[in-house]
């Protein structure tokens, strides 16, 4: 992994959204699109601030959750809604969004098809940005996830349900497989807590450590 600290959090927050913004400029200009896939959660609010207000072509953007909650994208828990509030506004607001979930249904496995249908022809992920929790987890690959070994195999579909007692809510998530094929990966994280944890995850397997999955072609962003 490169790992890549920074004095301070502003700075972090700044350089991560202008390398981001040149990933998917760069991938626009070569593929005439470019496909971006972000976590929810409040760590990578700033980013989204300063990321909605690019000059990028955004109508050529389509953006994707790395998972999502199921609950309703007016609830407090949903990561679509910190999405639209913070990302998808200002010259952002051109961007596509793939969803994650699906109103009327109650739960995941009945929504899957239609997600994995919408977001197949937006793959492999042109920038993939992800979190850490201080469990090692990444997008809801959970320890202790009821198919994380699904999740984490090299055949896993492109999406999968997952339930996780740290979960609170049914989740979806994109799989081992998705966010490794990504063209560039990236994950956020701060915090001395959270620096240990990761650096602990990379000697530790997956089914540990799920964000060991993707270390070895990540770059890691941290400010204390």
């Amino acid at each position: 992994m490169n790992f890549q600290d920074y004095p301070d959090r502003d700075f972090l927050h700044l350089k991560l959204a202008d390398t981001i913004a040149g990933q998917l400029a760069d991938f626009i200009r070569r593929e005439g699109r470019a496909t971006l896939s972000v976590p929810g959660g409040t760590s990578p609010g700033p980013v989204f601030d300063i990321l909605s207000g690019v000059d990028l072509d955004w109508g050529l953007v389509s953006v994707v959750l790395n998972d999502e909650r199921w609950v309703p994208e007016d609830s407090d828990r949903s990561n679509t809604r910190l999405l639209r509030e913070r990302l998808l506004k200002g010259r952002a607001a051109k961007a596509r969004l793939i969803p994650l979930y699906l109103p009327g249904h109650a739960a995941p496995e009945e929504a899957l098809p239609a997600l994995e249908a919408g977001l197949s022809p937006h793959l492999p992920l042109s920038v993939l940005l992800l979190g850490m929790g201080a469990d090692m987890h990444t997008a809801s690959l959970f320890p202790g996830a009821d198919r994380l070994a699904e999740g984490l195999s090299p055949h896993a579909p492109l999406l999968l349900p997952m339930r996780a007692a740290a979960a609170v809510e049914p989740r979806i998530t994109l799989t081992a497989p998705v966010l490794r094929e990504a063209f560039n990966i990236h994950v956020l994280i701060t915090g001395t807590a959270k620096r240990e944890a990761i650096q602990r995850a990379a000697t530790l397997p997956p089914e540990e450590a799920p964000i060991r999955a993707v270390l070895d072609q990540a770059t890691i962003h941290w400010a204390e």
